[in-house]
């Protein structure tokens, strides 16, 4: 059954965003693992090692995997927003971390909140949404002159070229989403009256 659609960050975001003195600093990046989440944490508290507070969420392994932390704000007014704030982006593969330099002036929980929320969401945005969806990579080969014909149908179906090997024969490697990857192979073959027949070598996650 093929994958639904899924929603990553595009590329890296970060914001500076200002509460009553206080600065925070959000910054949101592609982790498709809690490893890799784990390292852009490290580096971030690297970075900002005089910071008051290095707060993070993340989640990872398509969705699989949620984690926060306050890190010493008061429970429930830092990690948990900025991880409410990833989920309500609907994206997954994603860690973000917020860091604030304390101005001097209490926020309270509710204003913590807000400010941890809104730092999290303006980094998210900043990154922008990729989506992604399931493709089945294929292998065609082919005379050269059938290859001129092939050609406008990959075209018009939207395929993603991965390679094109010139031999004694041409070899194809490309993509098509998996959703209309059986209609696609059917449509080849009656084409071709069976001569060319698309053989798939695997599959992966890939922009639409």
């Amino acid at each position: 059954m093929p994958l639904e659609k899924i929603k990553r960050l595009k590329n890296v975001g970060e914001i500076e965003y200002t509460e009553k003195k206080s600065v925070f600093i959000g910054f949101s990046a592609f982790a498709e693992n809690e490893n890799q989440a784990l390292e852009i944490i490290k580096e971030r508290k690297k970075k900002y090692a005089d910071a008051t507070h290095n707060v993070y969420a993340y989640i990872t392994n398509g969705g699989t995997v949620q984690r926060y932390s306050d890190d010493k704000e008061p429970q429930g007014t830092a990690g948990m927003p900025v991880l409410g704030a990833i989920r309500k982006s609907g994206l997954t593969d994603i860690c973000v971390v917020v860091t604030r330099y304390f101005g001097g002036i209490l926020l309270g929980a509710s204003g913590l909140v807000r400010a941890y929320s809104a730092a999290a969401t303006e980094a998210i945005e900043a990154g922008g949404v990729a989506v992604y969806e399931q493709y089945s990579v294929m292998r065609v080969r082919c005379s050269y002159s059938d290859y001129q014909k092939l050609l406008p149908e990959l075209n018009a179906t939207g395929v993603k070229t991965d390679s094109v090997q010139y031999g004694s024969e041409v070899e194809i490697i490309f993509a098509v989403k998996e959703e209309i990857s059986e209609l696609f192979c059917r449509r080849i073959n009656e084409i071709f009256a069976g001569k060319i027949t698309p053989e798939k070598t695997g599959s992966r996650l890939d922009f639409e």
